[in-house]
Parts: C-alpha cells; sequence; structure tokens
C-alpha cells in the first residue's frame, strides 16, 4: 500500500484545511491525477497524485481543518512496503504496520538505521520513488538509511523506522535539530491582569500563525535600519492621467503603485547591489527585479509578485497587479506566483498613511513602504510653494544592503518618479 501524505505546498506551511476530495474509495488514479484541494495558509491549491493505484481508504475527511504536513491522508494498493501473496494475507498486515513506526519501530530498527553504512561517493542509491519522496520531506539523507527492500533496495518502511528513530538527518536538518530552542512562551493575558470574559477570542489561522512565525523570524534575525526620502508627485499625476485616457479604450488604468513599481524595479537595475539576498553561503545577485505588492486579505497578508517587473511597461504591470490582487483575495494564487520575489513594495498611501516602516520580508534584502501623496509646503528656488508629496521608506538588510547603497537606490528612485516620463524611454 502507498499512503498519501498531507503535501507542503509552501515554504511556511505546517497545516491545512482537506477542503475538498476529487477521488473516492474504488477509484484507480494516476500519476498527476488532480485528487484533492487543499487551503494553505495563503492560497486555494489542486493537489496530483504522486504516485499510481487503486484508492483503498480516504483517511482524512472532506473540510477537515488543521491536517498536519505528512500526515496520511488517504492510502492506494499497489506500494512496496510489504510483499503479500494474497490479497488477504495483506489485508491482515496492514494493521500492524500502520501502527508499527509509533510503537515498536524505535525500538527494533534503531540500530538498524543507526548503523547504516554511508555510501560511497558517486555510489548510486537504490531507492523507491516514495522512498526517495518520503526521505526528502522528512529531512532524511538516503545515504545512512540501509534497505530492505529486494537488493538492498530502500523502500517506505525503512525511512518510516529512520524517522522514528530520529536518525539519517539531513546535515542542515540535523544542525536545526540541536539548535537549542531559545524561545519564550507568551504570557496569558489572565497573568498579564486581563480577567477571563473581558474579551472574545478569535482562534488563529494557517496565515495568521505563518505571518506571526515569519515576521518574528526575521525581526530577531535580520539587522534592519530604514532610510526616509520625499518624493513630489505633480508630474507623475500629470502623467498618470494622460497615459490612463490613452488606456482607456482598453479598459486598464494605472495606479500611482503601478508607477513605484516600475520605478522601483529600473532603480534595481542601476543598483543592483540593492537587488540581492544574504544566504550562509554568500550574497545572491539577483538577474532580475521580481517586485512582490503586499495586498491585504482576509486574514492576513500576501505577496503576489511582478516577475521581471523592468521588462514590462506600466499598462502590462497595471494588468498583472490587478489580476493578482483579484486571485489573491480569492485565495487562488499558485505557489509560484507568490514565492521567490527580490524586493517588496508596502503601499498604505490609500488609507492615508503618511510614513510607516515595513518589516523585511526574508530572504528578500529591502522592502519599501510607501506612503500617502499629500500638498505640502515646499521651497524651490528659494520660494515657498506647495507641491504633492509622498515619503518612501526603504527598509535594508545591513548584512546585504549597506546604507550607502540603500541611498544610491533611493537617489535612482526618486527621479523617476519625479521625471516619469524617463521610465517611458
Amino acid at each position: 500500500m502507498t499512503d498519501i501524505l498531507m503535501p507542503a505546498l509552501s515554504p511556511t506551511m505546517e497545516e491545512g484545511v482537506l477542503a475538498k476530495w476529487h477521488i473516492k474509495v474504488g477509484d484507480v488514479v494516476s500519476a498527476g491525477d488532480v485528487i484533492a484541494e487543499i487551503e494553505t495558509d495563503k492560497a486555494t491549491m489542486e493537489v496530483e497524485a504522486v504516485d499510481e493505484g487503486e484508492v483503498l481508504e480516504i483517511l482524512v475527511a472532506e473540510g477537515s481543518e488543521g491536517v498536519k504536513v505528512n500526515t496520511p491522508i488517504a492510502r492506494l494498493a499497489g506500494d512496496d512496503v510489504a510483499p503479500a501473496p494474497k490479497k488477504a494475507e495483506a489485508k491482515q498486515e496492514a494493521v500492524p504496520a500502520k501502527a508499527e513506526p509509533k510503537v515498536e519501530a524505535p525500538k527494533a530498527e534503531t540500530p538498524k538505521a543507526a548503523s547504516a553504512p554511508v555510501a560511497a561517493s558517486g555510489e548510486r542509491i537504490f531507492a523507491s520513488p516514495l522512498a526517495r519522496r518520503l526521505a526528502k520531506m522528512a529531512g532524511l539523507d538516503l545515504k545512512a538509511i540501509k534497505g530492505s527492500g529486494p537488493h538492498g533496495r530502500i523502500v517506505k518502511r525503512d525511512v518510516e523506522a529512520a524517522q522514528a528513530s530520529g536518525g539519517a538527518k539531513a546535515p542542515a536538518q540535523a544542525a536545526a535539530a540541536a539548535a537549542p530552542a531559545e524561545a519564550k512562551a507568551t504570557p496569558s493575558l489572565a497573568q498579564l491582569g486581563i480577567p477571563d470574559g473581558s474579551y472574545d477570542l478569535v482562534p488563529l489561522d494557517g496565515m495568521r500563525k505563518a505571518i506571526a512565525r515569519r515576521l518574528v523570524d526575521s525581526v530577531n534575525n535580520v539587522p534592519h535600519f530604514p532610510l526616509f526620502i520625499d518624493v513630489e508627485l505633480d508630474a507623475l499625476m500629470a502623467a498618470r492621467a494622460q497615459i490612463n485616457k490613452m488606456l482607456e479604450p482598453r479598459g486598464i488604468k494605472v495606479s500611482v503603485n503601478d508607477f513605484v513599481i516600475k520605478a522601483a524595479a529600473m532603480a534595481l537595475k542601476a543598483v543592483p547591489e540593492a537587488n540581492a539576498s544574504y544566504t550562509p553561503e554568500g550574497i545572491a545577485m539577483h538577474h532580475n527585479a521580481d517586485v512582490s505588492m503586499a495586498v491585504a486579505i482576509d486574514g492576513g497578508l500576501i505577496t503576489p509578485i511582478i516577475r521581471k517587473a523592468e521588462t514590462k511597461g506600466l499598462a502590462q504591470i497595471a494588468t498583472e497587479s490587478k489580476d493578482l490582487a483579484k486571485r489573491a483575495r480569492e485565495r487562488k494564487l499558485k505557489p509560484e506566483e507568490f514565492q521567490g520575489g527580490t524586493f517588496s513594495v508596502s503601499n498604505l498611501g490609500m488609507f492615508g498613511i503618511k510614513q510607516f516602516t515595513s518589516i523585511i520580508n526574508e530572504p528578500q534584502g529591502c522592502i519599501m513602504s510607501v506612503g500617502a501623496g499629500e500638498a505640502r509646503p515646499v521651497v524651490k528656488n528659494g520660494e515657498l510653494t506647495v507641491a504633492t508629496v509622498m515619503t518612501v521608506t526603504l527598509t535594508c538588510d545591513h548584512r546585504v544592503v549597506d546604507g550607502a547603497v540603500g541611498a544610491r537606490f533611493l537617489q535612482a528612485f526618486k527621479p523617476l518618479l519625479e521625471e516619469p516620463l524617463s521610465m517611458l524611454a
């Protein structure tokens, strides 16, 4: 038999909602068939079968919430877990096989997993496709697992035994597991003097948990600093009115945020040091300006991406941003549409927010916070006048973007918005 596991559909996903099944007991599925719809912390996505076989059991009911990643959700016939000469025997052995990893496997098979020989450099590791997939999802090193299948082939039960024993972890996973847990527990409201019954408690959903975890990690792990600059928008507003009049027959309307995305992308190409990410191995210098734009949705925030924004015109950026924002609110984005950006833009100007500082969206090196455009007194040629001014804040990861680099980026960004026709050249 083969267990179908709850997939991790995003790097931040720890649990999800099994929204809908597209299969039932007795169906025969092939690799690539859509079998279910999963609601993650970011979107609702279709899940395809990786293995093939007849559906024996549905283990998690449709509509179930809080289903942990890697939890078995259904079972197929036809895996190489235990060779069975007769169908009746296979059914009899199904229950022990399911229970074995939880109770008996750690005692019976720990020595085998721990003493498994490491494959020589370049030597091929024989493992079933299912075993390889399970090992990858569990962060296990196949080289450290001894196979019990035909000719020493690693099969599902070997991976489960290694996982139960806690051995065979891949180097990065093992290092992370060995790190001491230093997180402090958040005190309860009662401990802080707020009595029970004086408030309504709204449970945390998957998205809010993921946002909380990622932002705490970012604040704690990233040495960041802000840079502020004021941008005059009068020329941009005039150009926007002309452009939108020209685009009206096509049903396209360019927003101020579309200008900001385009200008940010062009500035990133002019100052490539700002289009970078910190990694333990070195600083990743990105080839394209993949600009993430913050979109507020029910229960949280998501950042769909305008890919290669430096190569796209304002009309195309406007069309894409509108489509991405709409599907983001409907939770219909694909993972590749909101994962992997190189720079973020967060705009609260439409709410009248004058100035704010955003938290960096790791592993990106910068995030830009855009405030509202408003009439302010300015001095031009020694005379006091009034202009439409917008404050922009650039939050930088100091490991990647030094103050001088951030300043040069803003120096490249500001004139693009103040002279918007330069973006059309």
